[in-house]
């Protein structure tokens, strides 16, 4: 292997860890992947285990650091699922219990009451978010309410890049930043700070929040007592779609991308300015650099698209592998007239309906598990298509592309549908770990391995362009008969 420096970049997703070199310039991919068990107590509920997490980092770490060698890590940057929160024992290192995912519908109760008690507008202007079980405000107060947690100088409360910074550390540093903090609706959005307000609704104690600090900036170091090597310096942290924006060298106002994961994330740039509340729209800190650069963002957050494929396979069975959905959705000319509506956590934008669910409409004799898994991919671009339509209507301004990432993205049929959905070109990085690439070069940014925004930007390549067809007149009535679909979907749990 070479020896030139590289960061690691630790990637803690909704389903699995990945540890990854990056190197200035690229070169090989040095990588390794662990996933973790997924814990469904009840419907709606979703949970994991923090420390089998923090086994799945040390693992992958230790692959990464064996294969490119100790001497030539120069940082560790941190990417994570956003709004999973836990609590901790500070002394003992003993979580309280497992971690409240962000899929988790347990408080969308509490939500309704705050909405009640007429608290939107404040969350809206505060935080640049919704009251909605999604975010980490009422997780925390839940656990809190029912764990039997003693609120004492030994709490320790966080997003799962806190819990691994703090072990990464050996427990010196209880820190996050700007982009997984503007995710907990606890976070004042404008003056960068945990909001005593907000932290006041959901009983949550200041003191036992971690520190706010940049997202790229040297965090800590990390020590031998926690199982890895000492002295690597930690030093970028973004959530994974900030993370993504920031890989896919989105660093202007009108910038924007898609990453298709689990759910699916539409960030587009919108600059140094925090903007007012825009409907059906979340606002959110993208990043914040050493030198006091501030980036917001606004996001179109669609919960299930990913996971709908892994439905597909471990639910229903009608496929073995993820891989076999393109070639299966392909393998028929359209949709039968088949839409799914995979609202299995509720909708998210534009809707913002917690009490949604999964729901397939069309169904005839002779549909198929071929039209089934054409209606999966196809939910995909149709709820990419809402929250953009719905994100350019609030920011007045039309995006001139989309760059995409994530698992799905490897579907040129499915892009292809997008850029047509969406009417602008569609654009595949060579590189489609984005995730992972934007916090190494946070991390690396601020250890000096690119100098500046331009040289990071001048390693984005492009792998495949999709454009969109002239007449829309199809995918138009396709859409239209989504939203059919959508509307069926809609309030369907009592409440």
């Amino acid at each position: 292997m070479s020896d030139q420096p590289c960061v690691i970049a630790i990637d803690a997703g909704t389903t699995g860890v990945r540890s990854r070199a990056v190197r200035p310039g690229g070169g090989p991919v040095v990588a390794s992947y662990r996933e973790f068990t997924q814990h469904f107590p009840e419907p709606g509920l979703v949970e994991h285990d923090a420390t089998e997490i923090w086994d799945g980092v040390v693992a992958t770490l230790h692959d990464v650091i064996a294969e490119v060698g100790l001497a030539n890590v120069a940082a560790i940057g941190i990417t994570n699922q956003r709004e999973t929160v836990l609590a901790w024992n500070r002394h003992t290192g003993q979580p309280y219990g497992t971690a409240i995912v962000w899929q988790d519908r347990r408080t969308a109760g509490r939500c309704d009451e705050l909405a009640a008690a007429g608290m939107l507008p404040q969350v809206r202007e505060i935080t640049g978010l919704v009251l909605d079980p999604y975010f980490s405000g009422s997780k925390i107060e839940w656990l809190l309410a029912n764990r039997d947690i003693p609120v004492d100088d030994d709490l320790a409360l966080g997003t799962i890049d806190t819990w691994l910074l703090w072990n990464l550390t050996g427990g010196e540093v209880h820190a996050t930043d700007p982009s997984n903090a503007s995710r907990t609706m606890l976070f004042d959005i404008r003056t960068l700070a945990w909001s005593p307000e907000m932290c006041a609704v959901f009983g949550v104690p200041v003191a036992a929040l971690p520190e706010v600090l940049p997202s790229s900036g040297r965090f800590g170091v990390t020590s031998d007592r926690c199982g890895v090597p000492a002295g690597i310096p930690v030093s970028g942290i973004a959530g994974d779609q900030q993370a993504a924006l920031f890989g896919q060298a989105c660093f202007t106002p009108g910038s924007a991308k898609n990453t298709y994961g689990t759910g699916s994330f539409v960030l587009l740039n919108v600059g140094a300015t925090c903007p007012s509340p825009a409907d059906g729209m979340l606002t959110t800190v993208a990043w914040t650099l050493a030198d006091g650069t501030v980036a917001y963002a606004l996001e179109g957050a669609i919960f299930v698209t990913g996971a709908a494929i892994q439905w597909l396979r471990d639910g229903l069975g009608v496929i073995s592998s993820a891989a076999e959905i393109g070639p299966l959705a392909a393998s028929v000319t359209d949709n039968g007239g088949v839409y799914l509506v995979p609202a299995f956590a509720g909708l998210g934008s534009p809707w913002w309906d917690p009490y949604a669910r999964g729901t397939i409409v069309g169904v005839t004799r002779g549909s198929t598990r071929a039209h089934l898994a054409r209606a999966v991919v196809e939910a995909m671009t149709y709820q990419t298509r809402d929250a953009v339509d719905a994100m350019c209507h609030a920011a007045g301004v039309e995006i001139r592309d989309l760059r995409v990432d994530g698992g799905a993205s490897v579907m040129d049929d499915m892009l292809q549908m997008q850029a047509d959905q969406l009417g602008v070109t569609v654009l595949r990085p060579a590189d489609q770990e984005t995730t992972a690439l934007g916090a190494a070069y946070l991390a690396g940014l601020a250890e000096g391995l690119w100098p500046s925004l331009d040289a990071i930007a001048a390693e984005w390549a492009v792998d495949a362009t999709f454009l969109p067809a002239e007449d829309r007149t199809i995918t138009d009535l396709l859409h239209a008969g989504w939203q059919r679909a959508v509307e069926r979907s809609r309030d369907w749990i009592e409440h």
